[in-house]
């Protein structure tokens, strides 16, 4: 699907886009059906089976949609955090060195 971007960098991923919004929108879909399907599934109706189903790959879609989205974002605050600790600690054996 070319229409959904899969590549990005982190100053790009931390924007809000289509990939959101497909993903606010399929996200409460998916836990309705999967709901729906499983008690419906649990009485041996058939459309609790295709509800399920159809539930199961909508929740499949929404992670493949959004998830190299947040792998570049949580991969860039690892980063910072990493940073942040670094430099954190760097002060602490300055203050220990010469307080």
């Amino acid at each position: 699907m070319k229409y959904i971007k899969r590549d990005w960098k982190p100053g790009d991923a931390d924007e809000w886009t289509k990939e959101d919004w497909i993903t606010i929108i399929i996200s409460p879909l998916c836990y309705i059906l999967l709901m729906i399907g499983t008690v419906l599934s649990f009485l041996l109706n058939v459309l609790g089976f295709i509800l399920l189903a159809v539930g199961i790959f909508l929740t499949w879609f929404m992670h493949w949609v959004i998830d190299p989205k947040l792998k570049v974002i949580s991969s860039e605050y690892e980063k910072k955090q990493h940073e942040y600790l670094e430099k954190l600690e760097r002060n602490a054996r300055w203050e220990e060195i010469h307080g």
